[in-house]
């Protein structure tokens, strides 16, 4: 059975920095894109930044130029590093990584979220 299993998160003053960290366990085959989603209290879940495996990036446009996602390959985790933090930016983060198992088939996967918290 997989599971994305997440790290990080906490509560930061305004203009503070974070790091949140994913990976899958269990057996697979391989993971395709990786990301990360965001839901605030009252809001929808909103996309924040995904990487493919050829470590091509796509960001919200509230978080370009302040949150920085990377990947590393050998170890199938994904690095969410959060800067500039504002309280807009506190919700729940969700991991997500889109799998293949052993029989090649794909699923998307979705980590049990991490709380981000910015306040004075």
């Amino acid at each position: 059975q997989v599971e994305l299993v997440e790290s990080g998160g906490g509560s930061v003053q305004p203009g503070g920095s974070l790091r949140l960290s994913c990976r899958p366990s269990g057996s697979f085959f391989s993971v395709l894109t990786m990301g990360w989603h965001r839901q605030a209290p009252g809001k929808q879940r909103e996309l924040v930044a995904t990487i493919t495996t050829t470590r091509s990036a796509n960001y919200a446009d509230s978080v370009r130029g302040r949150f920085t996602i990377s990947r590393d390959l050998a170890k199938n985790t994904v690095t969410l590093e959060l800067n500039s933090l504002k309280p807009e930016d506190t919700a729940v983060y969700y991991c997500y990584g889109r799998i293949t198992h052993m029989d090649l088939k794909q699923r998307d996967y979705w980590g049990q979220g991490t709380q981000v918290t910015v306040s004075s």
